[in-house]
């Protein structure tokens, strides 16, 4: 099998920037870093120091570490960001290092109009005072949230989280800072030169094999910035033209991978979710009808209710 890992120790030398990230206020990096470290699914993900993040990414062909923390005095609402790279990042990549960040942590979700139709809303306005400025965090990229989606396809958390490893230990960067080992997920270039078997023996699944197979091949094809703005049904149809992409991986794609917040799921678990935060019981169309408060806002509504209930 061909290896095709970078291995970079940037801890003596390499290129260093640091890059501002505005955010929308309100903004608070407090929640997102509670969020970070309580999310099984990106577990031993990020390095965790204090009020800051390092996480390594791949973009544009290029890896590099990402150490994110509050903004300091003077530098307005949202990120400070050093960037660690081996050589000095073109204009080209420094966007959309920042673009892939900014969409990971949310910042540019207007959370003022969600909190604006909090108001009279007595239980809700009880999450939002727990997770005022808390912006979604979702996966990096769709891409990788895809992945995801099929390894986490009826088989244990950790089981999933091993067969991703193989994939970023196999494919992926590795980037050594401060002492520190940081992975970044594939580009989908990468991937796209393991064969079947060789996917067979990284994730032992043969069913999932296939299906990353697939999927690797379905991306080239997809526009990232189409799954983002489009329509949601149109997004909804697309995704589910790849194999092993029903609709429950759909919805987990459409509001973790893709922050779409006219989206919403009615599945065991909401309910559950609105049930704590409400007080009472809900059937489906109950459920339905108070999301309608919420307009094109329903699924940051939903996401709330799940980590604030």
């Amino acid at each position: 099998m061909s290896n095709a890992t970078d291995a970079l120790d940037l801890t003596a030398g390499g290129h260093r920037e640091t890059i501002h990230l505005p955010a929308q206020a309100p903004f608070d990096f407090d929640r997102s870093l509670a969020f970070l470290t309580s999310f099984p699914t990106m577990s031993g993900e990020h390095g965790v120091e204090g009020r800051a993040i390092t996480r390594a990414l791949h973009e544009c062909g290029r890896p590099v570490a990402a150490r994110l923390s509050p903004a300091g005095p003077g530098e307005g609402t949202g990120l400070r960001c050093e960037l660690f790279s081996e050589t000095a990042l073109d204009d080209g990549t420094r966007a959309a290092v920042a673009d892939r960040l900014s969409f990971f942590l949310g910042l540019d979700d207007d959370l003022a109009a969600l909190y604006r139709l909090a108001r009279g809303d007595a239980p809700f306005e009880a999450v939002v005072a727990r997770l005022h400025g808390y912006h979604q965090v979702k996966f990096p990229s769709p891409f990788e949230m895809l992945c995801w989606a099929i390894l986490a396809q009826r088989v244990p958390m950790p089981v999933a989280r091993k067969m991703k490893q193989a994939l970023v230990h196999e494919c992926g960067s590795r980037i050594l800072l401060d002492g520190r080992e940081h992975w970044a997920f594939p580009e989908v270039d990468r991937l796209l030169g393991l064969t079947e078997p060789e996917l067979l023996e990284l994730v032992g699944n043969q069913r999932k094999a296939g299906y990353l197979y697939a999927l690797f091949r379905h991306w080239v094809d997809i526009d990232e910035g189409f799954l983002r703005t489009a329509p949601c049904e149109e997004v909804r149809e697309r995704l589910l033209e790849i194999p092993g992409i029903g609709p429950w991986s759909c919805s987990f794609v459409l509001i973790r991978g893709l922050g779409r917040t006219e989206y919403l799921t009615t599945d065991k678990e909401m309910l559950r979710a609105a049930a704590r935060v409400y007080g009472r019981s809900f059937t489906e169309d109950d459920f339905t009808a108070l999301a309608e408060r919420y307009g094109d806002l329903r699924g940051y509504w939903g996401h709330y209710l799940r980590v604030g209930g």
